[in-house]
C-alpha cells in the first residue's frame, strides 16, 4: 500500500482504528457519472482489502453499520438488560397519535432514526435534533417516511458514556438552557461536565451490548431521571468524546492502550 507520507505492507498492520473516513477524490477529468461509478469501485476496493486484514479494529466497518440501525441498538439494548423508553417506529399518523397520547404528560421525544447530520432544506442546510412533540402536532406528513417516537424522560441530566474495550468512561452533561434541555446538542456553551460513576447493572448490560455487536468502542447517551434512574437512548459506535475535557485525555489514552495491545 503507497501512502502520501509512507509504504505500508497489509501484513504489518496489527491495528485498526477505523472513524468516518472521507470519500475518495476522483479525478477531475471525470464526467459526473464517471465520477460516481470510479468512487464507488475504488470504495469496493479499497475498503475491500482493509476489511480482509485479521487485525485488531476500533471498529470494523461491518460492526459499526450494524450497530448504526437504531432499532436493531434498541432492540439488542434491551435483550442486554438495559433499560430503554418505550419507543415505536412507525408511519401510521393514527397510530403514532395514539402511542403519543398514552404516554405520561402526553408528550414524545422524536428523533431522526438515521444518524442526525445536516440535510439540505430550501437551500438552506439545516441539523435535525431531537424534539418534544404532543399528539395534536403530528400531521399527516408522519405517512411520508418512518418515523421514531420515544417516551419522554424528565431528565435530571445526560449521561455520556464512552466504552473502550472493557473500560468505561461516563460523564454527566447539565443543560444550562432550554434548548439544551431538549438536545444537549443544540446549545453546546450551555453545557457543564461532571465525571461520575456507573452503576453495576448498567456497565454489565453495556459489556453484553458491546459483545453482542462485536464493538470495542462505543458512545452512549443515557438520560438519567429525577429518581436517579438511567435510560439508554442513543448508541453510536463512532461517537465523539473529545467535547468533554476531563475525559478527553484517558479515553484517547485508553484508545492509545487497546491499538497497541498484543493483537496476535
Amino acid at each position: 500500500m503507497h501512502g502520501r507520507h509512507r509504504d505500508l505492507s497489509l501484513h504489518e498492520i496489527e491495528a485498526v482504528y477505523y472513524r468516518r473516513p472521507g470519500r475518495h477524490r476522483m479525478h477531475p477529468g471525470l464526467g459526473e457519472g464517471d465520477a460516481r461509478w470510479a468512487g464507488e469501485e475504488a470504495r469496493a476496493g479499497f475498503h475491500g482489502v482493509l476489511s480482509t486484514l485479521c487485525s485488531l479494529w476500533v471498529n470494523h466497518p461491518r460492526h459499526n453499520a450494524a450497530a448504526e440501525v437504531a432499532p436493531a441498538a434498541l432492540a439488542a439494548a434491551t435483550r442486554c438488560g438495559l433499560p430503554v423508553p418505550s419507543t415505536v417506529i412507525t408511519n401510521d399518523l393514527n397510530e403514532a397519535r395514539e402511542f403519543v397520547s398514552a404516554l405520561p404528560g402526553r408528550v414524545a421525544a422524536y428523533k431522526p432514526l438515521a444518524a442526525a447530520g445536516p440535510v439540505s432544506h430550501n437551500g438552506r442546510v439545516q441539523a435535525v435534533w431531537t424534539s418534544r412533540v404532543h399528539a395534536d402536532d403530528l400531521t399527516e406528513d408522519v405517512a411520508r417516511t418512518a418515523h421514531l417516537f420515544q417516551r419522554w424522560i424528565d431528565k435530571a441530566y445526560e449521561v455520556r458514556l464512552t466504552a473502550v474495550g472493557n473500560r468505561h468512561f461516563a460523564a454527566e452533561i447539565h443543560a444550562g438552557s432550554a434548548a439544551s434541555r431538549i438536545d444537549f446538542r443544540r446549545d453546546y456553551d450551555s453545557l457543564t461536565y461532571r465525571p461520575c460513576d456507573v452503576p453495576k447493572g448498567i456497565a454489565e448490560g453495556v459489556e453484553r451490548l458491546m459483545a453482542a455487536f462485536h464493538l470495542r468502542y462505543a458512545a452512549m447517551d443515557f438520560l438519567v431521571d429525577q429518581d436517579g434512574d438511567w435510560h439508554l437512548v442513543d448508541v453510536n459506535p463512532n461517537g465523539q468524546y473529545g467535547f468533554i475535557p476531563d475525559l478527553r485525555g484517558p479515553i484517547t489514552r485508553a484508545l492509545a492502550d487497546l491499538l497497541e495491545g498484543p493483537h496476535r
